[in-house]
C-alpha cells in the first residue's frame, strides 16, 4: 500500500512502514512539513497514497469537498504517542482496513476500537 504521513506524526511511522514493504513517505521528504493542509491532501491524492495523521482536519477537508479519495487514518484520542507502537498499531490492523481503504475510506484509531467510514462522507 502507499502512504504519506502527515507532519503531525513522525517520520519513524513512515520508515516502520517501508521497512514492512509499504511504500510510505513523511511530507518531510517533500520538503511540505509546513505545508497547508489542502497541499498535503493534494499529494496523497495526487500520489494515490493513504494518508495517515493525527490531524482532524483532514477529514473535515474530504467531507466537505465530497471527495471519494484519498483514504485518510486517522490516530485520534487515547491512542499511543510512541511512534514505533503507532506503526505497529496500523501494521497489525492493515489487514481489515485494507479493501476499504483501497475503496476510498476514513479509518479512525483510538486505543480501543476503529472506526470505518466509507467516501464520499454523506450527510447523516
Amino acid at each position: 500500500m502507499r502512504f504519506l504521513i502527515d507532519n503531525a506524526l513522525s517520520p519513524v511511522v513512515a520508515r516502520r512502514l517501508a521497512a514492512a514493504g509499504h511504500d510510505a513517505i513523511h511530507v518531510r521528504d517533500r520538503g511540505l512539513q509546513a505545508a497547508p493542509d489542502p497541499d498535503v491532501l493534494g499529494l496523497a491524492s495526487n500520489e494515490d497514497r493513504i494518508l495517515v495523521s493525527a490531524d482532524t482536519d483532514f477529514g473535515t477537508i474530504l467531507a466537505l469537498r465530497h471527495a471519494a479519495k484519498p483514504s485518510f487514518i486517522l490516530f485520534r484520542g487515547d491512542v499511543e504517542r510512541r511512534p514505533d507502537r503507532q506503526a505497529e498499531v496500523l501494521l497489525a490492523n492493515l489487514p481489515q482496513l485494507e479493501r476499504s481503504l483501497e475503496d476510498g475510506a476514513v479509518a479512525v484509531i483510538t486505543g480501543s476500537r476503529i472506526r470505518i467510514r466509507t467516501l464520499p462522507v454523506k450527510p447523516d
